[in-house]
């Protein structure tokens, strides 16, 4: 579907690619080796501070790898920036529309790593029931994570994020031999 066809005539402020394709375009922007894992991580994990993604983040990524990250993103429009008004250096990073709407191609490239990759089952639970639930499931997880990003509203105990979540310690405690709940 094209922007004409969406009738949203939104475009993100990048740069030019070099061409007008959108896959390349997309490439572009998104194609580093940290930008999709610091949009999973704000995404699945509900970490939206700098100190957080950074010592949270399963890869270990670097504080000036994120810096850089976090302001690319946000230049290009996939997230925003909230000063915390308690605190003077803490910042708020939050999902625009357009990265909510990367939820349906994060959920095929997990499913697609989960099937081709030698992944772990801990790491692997999400992808797994994204795939399995679909679009009808992709829709109610974007649309909690508008209401988070977008509205300030908590995201529900009951809802996609809550499930993934719940799967992934289930997962991640039977392969530690404790059994979790």
């Amino acid at each position: 579907m094209t922007q004409s066809e969406t009738g949203t005539g939104d475009v993100l402020p990048v740069p030019a690619g070099r061409s007008g394709c959108p896959i390349n375009m997309t490439t572009e922007l998104l194609g580093d080796k940290w930008s999709m894992v610091v949009l999973r991580d704000i995404i699945f994990s509900g970490n939206r501070r700098f100190r957080e993604l950074l010592t949270k983040s399963v890869e270990g990524i670097a504080s000036n790898i994120l810096a850089a990250r976090l302001s690319k993103l946000t230049e290009a429009g996939l997230l925003t920036r909230h000063d915390d008004p308690s605190h003077r250096q803490k910042v708020d990073y939050r999902l625009t529309e357009a990265a909510i709407q990367l939820v349906p191609l994060i959920a095929h490239m997990g499913a697609w790593g989960a099937r081709w990759l030698p992944t772990t089952p801990e790491l692997s639970i999400r992808a797994q029931l994204l795939a399995e639930g679909g679009p009808p499931m992709w829709e109610r997880f974007m649309d909690e994570l508008r209401g988070s990003h977008l509205h300030g509203t908590a995201m529900p105990d009951d809802g996609v994020l809550a499930e993934l979540t719940r799967a992934h310690a289930r997962v991640r405690a039977a392969s530690d031999g404790s059994g979790g709940t």
